[in-house]
């Protein structure tokens, strides 16, 4: 299929394509005519790229990690070495820790906007409370 297609069916534009293929993400080869032509298989790369980016790996990490990846038979890979899987480890860590980060930031607004409207801090944002708990219009 042609970049376009590929952009198409996975969301992603054809300028990320291009960065993808630029990065060793994603292979494709050129026709005769100097236009890129990727296999079928390259639409689920696509998607396993644009998971990792939004875990927060940059394209140094998902090269590393693309594979290792399970195939669809669903058969861990034979590539993931120790370091791989200690380095994917951390990155975890990174991000439990960046959701912890998030949940108090977000409880200590919960009780800046509890001490602002005069209503008891709820655990959930403003916007979800009903009707009746949320402060009369003044």
């Amino acid at each position: 299929m042609r970049i376009g297609e590929l952009a198409r069916r996975t969301g992603v534009s054809e300028r990320s394509l291009r960065y993808y293929e630029q990065q060793g993400l994603l292979l494709a080869r050129r026709t005769q005519g100097g236009h890129r032509e990727y296999p079928e298989m390259a639409v689920d790369r696509v998607v396993h790229i644009q998971e990792l980016f939004a875990a927060g790996l940059n394209s140094r990490t998902i090269y590393k990690i693309l594979p290792c990846m399970r195939d669809s038979d669903g058969g861990p890979s034979e590539t993931a070495t120790p370091l791989l899987v200690e380095e994917l480890t951390s990155e975890r860590e990174r991000i439990d820790r960046m959701i912890s980060d998030l949940l108090r930031s977000r409880e200590v607004l919960d009780e800046v906007i509890a001490g602002a409207t005069g209503q008891p801090a709820t655990g959930q944002p403003a916007t979800e409370r009903s009707a009746t708990e949320r402060p009369a219009a003044a």
